[in-house]
């Protein structure tokens, strides 16, 4: 019985427009766009991906209450899970972050010194923290899994002593985004951020209040920020249900 919302028989032009979230995840793939009306298998058979591990991701990505199986992991071909989270790595160090970095600067720079200067340390640090923790998975982890494959004598590292210590790297994010609330001017008390005058119509209550466009800067940005925090949790989550229940089963099979 097939366990996914989703089939490989759906189209996935249908599966994104149900499900945009998992748009983010299709460069982890190497999954580019212009793939038509064309079903997933078809898109995962022309790119080298695994059409049941696509759909296991998927649904893991897309429904924080589903839990694969035991059994369902055993099922799944697994050979593409390391390089979709160095993929993800990539994507997030060196597109999403300095995306948001230079936005950042910009809103940063608008504010009194003291504030501006603590939000780029707060920023910077945050993104170091980022690059140790994938370069833990990197060094250890992933080696790890690849012993553990070809059946090589392992160390006393465990998936679980990993899981059991890494960090949720979402939430310092959330973090940023309340300091940046508590420290973003008013549009009509800082220089940048200008609100229009107000027309006759205006206060006769006929439109709304546009934001300014230092406002709509500093909207996209938290909204940039708010939407990798949901990405990473979705990330980790991953980590949790398929990367750690799978490693455990190799290293269950590996104990002689």
């Amino acid at each position: 019985m097939n366990e996914y919302l989703y089939k490989e028989t759906d189209n996935l032009s249908a599966l994104i427009t149900a499900q945009p979230q998992l748009l983010l995840t299709l460069s982890h793939f190497g999954i580019p766009m212009g793939f038509g009306d064309k079903t997933i298998a078809q898109v995962c058979a022309e790119n080298g991906v695994n059409p049941q591990f696509f759909l296991l991701i998927c649904e893991v990505y897309s429904n924080d209450n589903y839990v694969p199986s035991p059994a369902k992991l055993r099922a799944t071909p697994m050979e593409g899970l390391v390089p979709y989270l160095l993929r993800s790595h990539d994507y997030y160090l060196n597109r999403r972050l300095p995306h948001i970095g230079h936005h950042l600067e910009k809103i940063a720079d608008m504010l009194p010194p003291r504030a501006g200067k603590a939000i780029k340390q707060f920023f910077n640090a945050y993104i170091e923290e980022v690059r140790e923790h994938f370069a833990h998975e990197e060094k250890i982890v992933y080696p790890h899994i690849k012993r553990l494959l070809n059946r090589e004598n392992c160390d006393k590292f465990t998936i679980k002593s990993y899981l059991d210590t890494h960090d949720n790297l979402e939430e310092k994010l959330s973090d940023l985004v309340q300091i940046i609330f508590k420290y973003l001017p008013s549009s009509s008390h800082k220089e940048g951020f200008h609100t229009p005058p107000l027309s006759p119509s205006i206060l006769e209550g006929e439109l709304p209040l546009s934001p300014s466009h230092g406002d709509d800067d500093a909207i996209d940005m938290i909204f940039d920020i708010l939407q990798l925090s949901h990405d990473l949790r979705k990330h980790a989550i991953i980590e949790d249900k398929i990367l750690g229940p799978y490693v455990k089963q190799l290293e269950k099979s590996a104990k002689p």
